[in-house]
């Protein structure tokens, strides 16, 4: 791994964090994204104001969410974080989340997936 491939990795699990755990998208998009921001979930208009206010909803609608990063994968300008979200109130999910990111180290590029953690399954291996 490269010290940028290193840099990008933490940067994308401090900007998640920021926006996630401590509800303050605003100051995740101003620390850590570049100019444009690409948003590939179909739950978020584009762009970084329609980021912060997806994001500010949430905080107000599931106070105390909060998600824990199982592992990471980094590659070029791309890093993968798979997280356990928790939504009080609502079902947990396992997320990925795949960031793009430009020469300088900021997110300009979101996409994820994401999967209801259920208590039936065809075996015992678990979504982490």
């Amino acid at each position: 791994m490269t010290i940028q491939t290193e840099v990008n990795t933490q940067n994308a699990m401090a900007f998640y964090d920021l926006m996630f755990n401590q509800c303050k998208p605003r100051e995740a998009i101003e620390r850590y994204v570049g100019d444009v921001y690409i948003q590939h979930n179909p739950h978020v208009a584009d762009g970084k104001e329609a980021f912060v206010t997806y994001f500010e909803r949430m905080a107000a609608e599931y106070p105390g969410k909060h998600t824990r990063f199982v592992r990471t994968v980094a590659e070029g300008d791309l890093v993968v974080l798979h997280c356990h979200q928790t939504w009080p109130g609502s079902d947990d999910y396992a997320g990925m989340d795949i960031f793009r990111f430009d020469p300088q180290g900021r997110i300009v590029e979101h996409w994820d997936v994401l999967q209801v953690i259920s208590d039936m399954s065809q075996n015992d291996n678990g979504l982490f």
